[in-house]
């Protein structure tokens, strides 16, 4: 997951390949809490890595559940309805499908069982209403307790006012959240023991499909709901949980969305690829299909995948009614952006109350791009923008717009100039597909010129490579190592037995080298080798393989590769001059002779290697010269690179100078 506090996003063109989703967070949650409340043990396969499955299981743990990490999944020894940890406080951070189900079955067993537990969360959760599933539960005599403002969490649930005997209907309302009502009918089938237990819905339940989902899972555990239409759900007397004893979590359709409207809008040759999902999926979402192919796109499906190409395009606008795709539907507000007219979605009143309001969120950040926008109580109308702007798209932790908006990077495909996109916060995603951004660009596609790429360059023990390594990771960049790139290719010569003067071997070898830079690691054909390639033996071949013409211009092939999507952080000793004369920052990175050989000696010491300062100053001079003298390459700074000498700085105070002209060179400043 990008841990960045922005991701820039360079003009994209064009998409191809396959895509494996991550599961869905509304079926991997119902499945947690179903599994927590049964008798018995349930392995749950498939389940979505996520923060909203952390802070579920954090509670059920928290409630006394056992939790077994399976290889692709969970095993959890559920409750059978019997409270064992009597007291818990549980922070469910923004997780609307933890706070609803939980509040509803922790109430019920505080009530009938003697339990007291308070539920918080993040700020923006105590700024969700939950004032009508509580009014719900203390019509069946639970004692619930705000503990903040008035219909919101944080609460506190006591043990009841009441016996739990035959009650009239529970009434709640519909038309605020789905959650509502799918978090009693998960938490009633626990008092059934003395008679059924019906609900009655008021209003026009908004969200059919997500309750659709809870029904379809309940009787997966055993419970039977009778449904009259929408407004009356009635669970049976003598109702409980049986484990279905393993069940598996399909992919999560409201990511499908994004990959989607992808297929839609630049997989022009061959399909993109979805799997985890499908025609047989339970999950409403998935009829976000019919609005794409309404919009031009087209689409086959199979049992867990689909296959999207694009169709029109410009696409078609569109206006629907999005009761039946509330989350999806965000994607669609998107697409409209590369639409031929305005385009209208109604009925999303839902948008409002959940992880920000989303009808005003993607309202303000769509103008940003230059879309023409009208925001309703429960619409939102799009024009697409006559000429694009590069913009700085705000999250407001909300995974889905920073997914959705991320779709805008591709705008080159209208035929304008192509603008860059930033998101801000990309580590939002992590509430349903921390794995996102990495999966966006492991199937998109650009000119390499449209790749960002900034270079540092210096002399040995100037600290590029850490200040370079920094720098990257701040800009969730690729990271390129030019020097470990000729070493990598040494121990790979070496442990091959290739002799140093075998130049047609050694170029073979630079052309299939499987070289990786992964965080901190350097990974030759999948192995750490960072600490090898400082040994001097290994320094002394690379020397030797770096005079092969042959091997320079294989590795520089391999350079080249490293540019790839969002963007390319490069140190070494040419790269602003040879590898990379294009780059948008080169920067030439420098300090004394007698400050580096300092740095050197410091470094050395603090592994137990002994060091002489004035034999490390004269080395790093005599390297120096060397290095300037070379006829292939020599070292010096790009005629139109920003010198920097760091003897007088930390390595936080270089990376932030790098920082800064970055910034300075984007359209975003």
């Amino acid at each position: 997951m990008y841990d960045t506090r922005f991701i820039d996003l360079p003009p994209l063109n064009r998409a191809a390949g396959t895509v494996r989703l991550p599961g869905s967070k509304s079926i991997s949650n119902r499945v947690l809490l179903l599994a927590g409340l049964c008798e018995g043990s349930t392995e749950v396969h498939d389940l979505l890595e996520s923060d909203d499955t952390r802070v579920m299981l954090d509670a059920l743990r928290a409630l006394g559940c056992g939790v077994h990490p399976l290889a692709d999944g969970v095993r959890i020894d559920g409750l059978g309805g019997r409270l064992i940890a009597r007291r818990a406080s549980l922070f469910l951070g923004n997780a609307g499908t933890a706070m609803r189900p939980l509040t509803a079955a922790l109430a019920l067993l505080a009530a009938t069982q003697d339990g007291e537990f308070e539920l918080s969360g993040v700020a923006r959760m105590h700024e969700r209403p939950i004032g009508d599933l509580v009014d719900a539960l203390r019509q069946l005599g639970c004692s619930i307790d705000y503990l903040g403002q008035q219909g919101y969490p944080p609460l506190r649930l006591r043990p009841g006012s009441q016996q739990f005997g035959e009650l009239a209907p529970i009434r709640v309302r519909g038309d605020v959240s789905s959650q509502f009502l799918t978090a009693l009918l998960l938490s009633l089938p626990l008092i059934c023991e003395g008679g059924s237990r019906t609900i009655e819905v008021d209003g026009e339940l908004i969200s059919k499909p997500y309750v659709e989902i809870t029904l379809k899972l309940l009787r997966r555990f055993g419970i039977d709901v009778e449904r009259d239409g929408w407004q009356r759900f009635t669970i049976a007397q003598g109702s409980h949980y049986r484990s279905p004893g393993s069940i598996h979590v399909e992919a999560d359709a409201s990511s499908a969305s994004y990959f989607i409207a992808l297929g839609a809008l630049a997989a022009d040759r061959d399909a993109l690829r979805i799997e985890g999902v499908g025609a047989d999926s339970i999950q409403g979402d998935i009829r976000f299909v019919d609005a794409a192919r309404a919009m031009g796109a087209h689409i086959d499906s199979g049992p867990g995948w689909l296959e999207v190409k694009r169709g029109e395009f410009p696409l078609r606008p569109i206006r629907i009614d999005c009761n039946h795709i509330p989350d999806a539907a965000m994607t669609l507000a998107v697409m409209a952006l590369f639409a031929n007219g305005s385009s209208r979605l109604d009925n999303i009143a839902s948008w409002r109350v959940k992880e920000t309001d989303r009808i005003a969120a993607m309202g303000c950040e769509l103008r940003k791009l230059g879309a023409s926008v009208v925001e309703g109580a429960d619409f939102i109308e799009i024009t697409p923008p006559q000429s694009w702007q590069a913009a700085t798209i705000a999250t407001y932790d909300d995974h889905r717009i920073a997914m959705c908006l991320a779709l805008a990077a591709f705008n080159p495909l209208l035929g304008q100039p192509g603008v860059p996109v930033r998101i801000l916060d990309p580590r939002c995603v992590g509430k349903t597909f921390p794995e996102f951004f990495e999966t966006l660009f492991g199937v998109v596609e650009t000119p390499i010129q449209q790749i960002p790429v900034l270079t540092i360059d210096g002399p040995t023990a100037s600290g590029k490579g850490t200040v370079a390594s920094a720098v990257a990771k701040a800009l969730g960049y690729q990271f390129l190592d030019s020097g470990a790139v000729y070493r990598a290719t040494a121990l790979a010569a070496m442990r091959r037995q290739i002799a140093a003067d075998d130049a047609a071997a050694l170029a073979a070898l630079a052309n299939g080298l499987d070289l990786r830079f992964d965080g901190g690691l350097i990974l030759l054909d999948g192995e750490d080798v960072g600490d090898l390639l400082r040994a001097e033996e290994v320094g002394a071949m690379a020397s030797q393989v770096s005079s092969i013409p042959a091997v320079r211009e294989a590795l520089r092939r391999q350079q080249l590769a490293f540019r790839r999507v969002p963007g390319l952080v490069a140190d070494g000793r040419d790269m602003g001059t040879a590898i990379f004369p294009e780059a948008r920052l080169k920067v030439f990175l420098t300090a004394s002779a007698a400050m580096r050989a300092e740095r050197r000696h410091k470094q050395l010491i603090s592994k137990g290697i002994s060091a002489n300062i004035d034999d490390l100053r004269k080395g790093l001079e005599a390297r120096d010269l060397r290095d300037k003298s070379r006829a292939a390459s020599p070292l010096k700074p790009a005629e139109d690179a920003l010198h920097l000498d760091n003897s007088a700085l930390t390595i936080e105070q270089s990376v932030d100078v790098v920082l800064k002209a970055w910034e300075q060179r984007q359209p975003f400043a």
